[in-house]
């Protein structure tokens, strides 16, 4: 089956995702830039509302996805927090200036998770060399997850790069999800054309396809269908 991923800003979302057949979300503020970290009282409501894993975002604000020494203080302080919520998963994201992975940064939010997996998110597109950020990543059991959209700004023009990263997962503990710009029309052949195993929706299941407006519960479980469908 594949795995399907949707981003909830509030509660309500959340519930309704995951009446539409939602399998984890991905919490966020501030959707309208690129996703922000949640409050404590969020984290926690939405984790009491709903059965399915919630992976909660930390990302202090939406400059760059290059950070300073008090951004990473910042950070390690709501990895903290949120480790001890029941999140099932943090999600990051963290460059240098010359466009590589962060691997410091990243060691050091692994180090205070308190065994949370982690997501690494779409800063990922950002990288200098998707394959080499790929690869970077591969060395960090901690990271199962690498939200992507192939380099591009629609997941929909990537299908190439896409195919390409889930033959460097095959076999590692780490799954590509592939999202932005898909659509749910689109889902179910681009699932066949790169053959990923889980698909991440922001806008595509909201209300009108607007990122500002709530989830739509039937959006998200016409996806599900479509999904299932070809299982």
């Amino acid at each position: 089956m594949t795995l399907l991923e949707v981003i909830a800003t509030t509660v309500a979302d959340a519930r309704a995702a995951e009446r539409g057949g939602a399998n984890r979300l991905e919490l966020i503020t501030a959707i309208g830039e690129g996703g922000l970290t949640p409050s404590i009282g969020l984290i926690e409501s939405v984790i009491e509302a709903v059965a399915i894993p919630v992976n909660v975002i930390v990302r202090p604000h939406s400059r760059s996805f290059v950070y300073d020494a008090d951004d990473y203080a910042v950070m390690l302080r709501d990895v903290r927090a949120i480790s001890k919520t029941r999140a099932n998963a943090i999600v990051v994201g963290m460059l240098r200036a010359d466009g590589s992975v962060d691997t410091d940064g990243l060691a050091r939010v692994i180090e205070v998770a308190d065994g949370l997996q982690l997501t690494f998110h779409r800063a990922f597109d950002e990288a200098r060399d998707l394959l080499v950020a790929f690869d970077t990543l591969l060395q960090f059991d901690a990271v199962t997850n690498v939200l992507t959209s192939g380099g591009k700004p629609s997941v929909l023009d990537a299908e190439g790069a896409i195919a390409t990263l889930v033959g460097k997962a095959a076999g590692t503990r780490c799954t590509v999800l592939a999202g932005a710009g898909l659509t749910v029309d689109a889902v179910a052949p681009f699932v066949a054309s790169t053959g990923v195993l889980a698909v991440h929706f922001g806008s595509g299941v909201r209300v009108d396809g607007k990122g500002l407006a709530p989830v739509d519960e039937a959006r998200v479980r016409r996806a599900r269908t479509l999904l299932d469908a070809r299982a």
